[in-house]
């Protein structure tokens, strides 16, 4: 008999999820399965109560070298246009790496207008962004490493789309689920994520339960038998 392609999970599958998932039961529901870096501390937002989620779509930046930049190959703007068209498009999240230097501005208020007029879901940035009021107000969601007042482009330029990039220490693939709120970020491979989603949902109602119990337990028998799981 022919075997069977198991079907990759769609956002249009796992959005219902959403709201019974946090970041760190989705980390620990990942490193269930796989003990690998997944999850991206000290992230802060425009809008810290708002959670980001969709596929990947990355940009890589490099140390600028002015002597062999290119007007075409390192403009963010061709380099945004080609990895969106890479990975779908609307819904998606922009990842960026900060090539080095994390307090460089990789982008503000005018670059990342793009995302709001082609419907991406927002940005996760390894580096600093500016015009934080204006990113706000654009309807996507943004997280990134602090606002910036300086512009970045002698420190850092945009080298690659739709390649691998590494986010503190974590490997983000084209088409990998980006899920980040108040917390911090997690990165899930394609191939698991609804496995992992549904994991981590159903530890949300777990530890939901275990408090219930917290309000009744004896204390004479949690010191003599310890914790009831």
């Amino acid at each position: 008999m022919p075997e069977t392609a198991i079907r990759e999970a769609t956002e249009t599958d796992l959005r219902p999820l959403l709201s019974d998932v946090s970041c760190s039961s989705l980390v620990d529901a990942l490193l269930a399965r796989h003990m690998q870096p997944c999850h991206i501390h000290d992230l802060v937002s425009p809008t810290p109560k708002a959670v980001l989620f969709g596929r990947a779509a990355t940009i890589r930046f490099v140390p600028t070298r002015k002597d062999i930049q290119h007007p075409v190959e390192n403009d963010f703007a061709a380099l945004f246009y080609r990895s969106i068209e890479a990975c779908g498009g609307p819904g998606t999240v922009l990842v960026m790496s900060h090539g080095g230097y994390p307090d460089a501005a990789l982008g503000g208020g005018r670059k990342l207008s793009r995302l709001r007029h082609n419907g991406l879901a927002g940005v996760l940035a390894d580096g600093r962004l500016r015009d934080f009021d204006d990113l706000a107000s654009y309807g996507f969601v943004t997280y990134c490493r602090g606002e910036s007042v300086r512009q970045g482009g002698n420190q850092v330029m945009p080298v690659a789309a739709n390649v691998p990039v590494e986010l503190s220490g974590v490997t983000v693939i084209p088409g990998d689920y980006v899920y980040a709120d108040g917390a911090g970020a997690v990165i899930l491979p394609a191939s698991v994520a609804r496995e992992v989603m549904e994991d981590a949902a159903e530890r949300e109602r777990k530890d939901l339960a275990s408090m219930d119990r917290m309000l009744t337990e004896d204390p004479a028998t949690v010191m003599a038998q310890g914790e009831s799981k």
